[in-house]
This record gives structure tokens, C-alpha cells and sequence, in this order.
């Protein structure tokens, strides 16, 4: 997802993984209000931890009780249309669009709306490997066997080695190697952390690779490299097989780019109408979170360290959101 997160999508941070209660007094909930927890998922990248703990400490000085739920990008929605989960924080039209939308259209899961986030998921290359894939970055170059064996690994060669993020983020990789009939073989990594890992390895060494990075993430400010360009997403590319270049098969485009979204239980504005507008009241931008997001990958700070400097500083901000 995607992303990923400036999608690292890494769980550097020392979030709770199991769910667990917190009451705050700063202010109270009103009185009509219910006390069960508020229950927000927590996935498997740094700036989702980052927004669902700045989300969750606000709605704490409100007076809400906070739960935070470990849970998986798509497979979510399950619980969001029980009501077993309550809040997601974030879901990228990048990867999630799909998802969400047969959520929605269930009347159980509604969009809370963007986050004012801009998402950009897709494949990526360091510069120098343009030297070796003169044609980058039009897709069409990964076609070139030269190409693709320049971007091969002993494990993969003479197919490309392309790196995609974790299975569970989605994103139609395989699909779109298939649809497009590129030399390259599909290799997911296992976390966030250990895509990003492999990048900073083979940067330093001028290794081949081409991989999942999104935005808003570090990763594009401090490599120098390009975006693949692919033919452009459509909404028919990824529902009618005739539509694209591939008359047969979809997925012969690029990943969508857009918001990231807010979404959860429909129930959440009937049973927490204050959380509700908070929810929806938030915002924030890819240069907020991409700093924030640097200084636990990068710096070494916890998410709760980074988040709670975000709550001193932006005071006046979030006060709004709880109609303050």
C-alpha cells in the first residue's frame, strides 16, 4: 500500500500489537455518549501507526475510550462492517480502492473521508540503473530481455527480480506481470521494514533493484530514482480484460494514485457522534508525515515520541477537531 508510507511501511515503532484500553480526562465525552472503546486497526506500516496514534490520542483527550486493534489492510473490512472494528485510518486509493468500495456499498462501512494525504504506489528503480535499461521509464523497456536480466538475481535470472511489498497490501503485482507479459518474476517481501532494508543495501552497493516504494514515504526524498511508468490506470483496466493494451487479461496498467482515506463502522457516527466529526475533522499532509515518518525510521524515535510532539505543537489543530 500502500505503500510503502514515506507505504517505511515498518513497525518500528512500540505500538501495542494487542488491543488494549486507555481513558483520558483532559476533557469528557458527552454524557449521551457511549464509553465502549473506540477500536482503531493498526497495520503494518510507520505512518499508519503514526496517524491511528494521533487519531487515538485525540479522541482520548476528548474523553473517548481508545482501543488499538492489530488487523490486516483488506481483510479488515470484515470487521469494520460488524462493528467489531470501528475506525481505519488509513486506506490508500492506490491499493485499496476496491476494497473499500464493495465495503461502502454494503451500508455497514463508510468513508470518513481523505486524510489529506496524496498516495503514489508503483514500481521504482535507482537512477543508476538507467544506464542499464536505457528505455526506463517507460514500462515498455522492462520488456527487453537485456533489460529485465539487468535486473535479474541469481534466484530469478534471466528473468527480472521484481520486490513487492508484503502479499497483504494488495496492489495486483503478479496480475500486472502477466498482463503486460514482462521477464520478471514477482518476490514479495515479508515486512515493510525488511523492503526498505533491501533498498538501503543494494543503493549502497549499486546493486540492481527495482521495488514497491510509495509516497508519502522518506524513501523517494533520499534515493535518487523514477516511478515506472505504466499505461494509465483506469477503473475499466482493472474490471474488463478487454479494455488496455492486453485484450484478454487485466491489470495491464499502472496503480491508481489519490487519496488516502478514513473509513470505518457506519455505526460510529450514531454511537460516538462527537468522535465522529473529530474523525472526519482530521487532516494532515504528506510533508507533516513524511518528516514524521523519517524521524522514527530514520532518527530513531518511537511513534509515541513523534506523535506527542505532534500534539504539542499543533495544540490549536487538533482543539478544532474536538470543537474546542
Amino acid at each position: 500500500m500502500k505503500a510503502i508510507g514515506f507505504k517505511t511501511r515498518t513497525v518500528a515503532a512500540s505500538l501495542a500489537v494487542s488491543a488494549i484500553a486507555i481513558m483520558a480526562s483532559s476533557f469528557s465525552a458527552t454524557a449521551q455518549e457511549s464509553q465502549d472503546p473506540i477500536k482503531l486497526t493498526l497495520h503494518d506500516w510507520t505512518g499508519q501507526l503514526i496517524t491511528t496514534q494521533i487519531m487515538g490520542d485525540v479522541l482520548q483527550k476528548a474523553g473517548y475510550n481508545v482501543e488499538y486493534v492489530q488487523a490486516d489492510y483488506l481483510a479488515q473490512f470484515a470487521g469494520l462492517e460488524t462493528g467489531d472494528l470501528d475506525v481505519a485510518m488509513e486506506m490508500w486509493e492506490t491499493t485499496g480502492r476496491e476494497a473499500m468500495d464493495a465495503a461502502t456499498a454494503t451500508g455497514k462501512v463508510e468513508n470518513f473521508g481523505p486524510t489529506g494525504m496524496k498516495a503514489k504506489e508503483e514500481w521504482w528503480y535507482p537512477s543508476y540503473m538507467k544506464e542499464k535499461c536505457p528505455g526506463l521509464p517507460n514500462w515498455e523497456a522492462l520488456k527487453d530481455p537485456a533489460c529485465a536480466e539487468a535486473f535479474s538475481t541469481a534466484e530469478t535470472a534471466p528473468k527480472g527480480r521484481y520486490l513487492g511489498g508484503p502479499v497483504t497490501w494488495g496492489g495486483f503485482d503478479d496480475e500486472r506481470v502477466e498482463a503486460l507479459d514482462l521477464p520478471f518474476e514477482v518476490i514479495h517481501a515479508g515486512t515493510d521494514a525488511a523492503l526498505f532494508a533491501e533498498l538501503e543495501s543494494a543503493y549502497q552497493r549499486k546493486a540492481p533493484i527495482l521495488l514497491w516504494i510509495y509516497a508519502p514515504h522518506w524513501a523517494p526524498a533520499k534515493y535518487e530514482g523514477e516511478w515506472v511508468d505504466f499505461p494509465e490506470y483506469t477503473p475499466e483496466c482493472y474490471n474488463d480484460p478487454s479494455w488496455g493494451i492486453n485484450p484478454d487479461m487485466a491489470y495491464d496498467c499502472g496503480k491508481p494514485h489519490g487519496e488516502i482515506w478514513k473509513v470505518g463502522w457506519a455505526g460510529v457516527k450514531d454511537k460516538w457522534p462527537g468522535a465522529y466529526a473529530a474523525i472526519k475533522a482530521f487532516t494532515i499532509n504528506n510533508d507533516e508525515m513524511g518528516k514524521m515518518i523519517t524521524d522514527v525510521d530514520l532518527n530513531g524515535k518511537t511513534v509515541e515520541a513523534v506523535t506527542d510532539d505532534w500534539m504539542a505543537a499543533n495544540e490549536d489543530r487538533w482543539m478544532t477537531w474536538i470543537g474546542k
